[in-house]
């Protein structure tokens, strides 16, 4: 049997990349899992995996910074599984733009997609979590929340930075609920979103200036997401651990 046999977890923006490797890891580890995306294909790709060794696995397509759609898929969740244990808020978006060409638009959707979805996510499944007393959400935020960064803009750093603020405060409020709430923060990871926004030359550019001359998997990250939604790490809250290969040793 898993660590994570028995509960529920849902993860978003799971199409693709660390959200998918985090799928995929709490499903192994016995986790009845819901797949988030606004991406149907993507999500169903990841959902048809997953059902190849761990049966309890569906899909929500939606946009989780539309609080109806997140409200459905609470509903969805818990119509299915009954209720929810681990809720990991991957979903995000990042943009190079600089902070002289970011329009307002752009500002809202790059913040929204980072700090509001998290908000919107964590609220709506605390109930089953407080009625249950017992409960994990996993924010993956950034390196870039802790500094600047490497290749997102100012509103991507901005937004990052707020979800470290939002894991304390929310961890502070719930964990007399038997509920702990950290945050992920990668560094460089080799995802579709780093793909498309920067080239190969420039991504071994970066990965030499690491002391861990590569850039991270996202199997890596959601090994560390899998032992935070778990047991073993009933006494870590509040927390924002990082994993970038030394970039960045705060």
């Amino acid at each position: 049997m898993g660590k994570l046999e028995g509960k529920v977890a849902i993860v978003t923006g799971a199409g693709q990349g660390m959200g998918s490797a985090i799928a995929h890891s709490l499903a192994q580890q016995g986790a009845s899992v819901v797949v988030n995306d606004m991406n149907e294909a993507t999500a169903e790709a990841t959902v048809s995996d997953i059902k190849s060794y761990n049966p309890k696995v569906i899909s929500y397509v939606g946009n989780v910074t539309d609080i109806c759609d997140v409200q459905q898929m609470i509903e969805h969740t818990e119509s299915h599984f009954g209720h929810i244990d681990v809720l990991v808020n991957n979903a995000g978006v990042l943009r190079p733009t600089p902070l002289l060409q970011i329009s307002e638009e752009e500002w809202d959707y790059v913040v929204e997609g980072n700090l509001k979805s998290t908000f919107l996510c964590s609220k709506a499944v605390l109930p089953s979590m407080q009625q249950n007393r017992w409960g994990r959400i996993i924010n993956i935020s950034s390196s870039a929340g802790k500094n600047v960064s490497t290749i997102g803009g100012a509103h991507y750093t901005a937004g990052k930075a707020a979800v470290l603020g939002l894991t304390r405060h929310v961890a502070k409020e719930v964990a007399e609920y038997g509920i702990t709430v950290n945050a992920v923060c990668p560094g460089l990871i080799e995802t579709e979103m780093v793909r498309s926004t920067i080239s190969d030359e420039r991504k071994h550019e970066y990965a030499d200036m690491f002391p861990v001359k590569r850039l991270g998997q996202p199997s890596e990250v959601a090994d560390l997401v899998s032992f935070l939604a778990s047991d073993q790490a009933s006494y870590i809250t509040g927390a924002s651990i990082d994993i970038n290969g030394g970039d960045l040793m705060i």
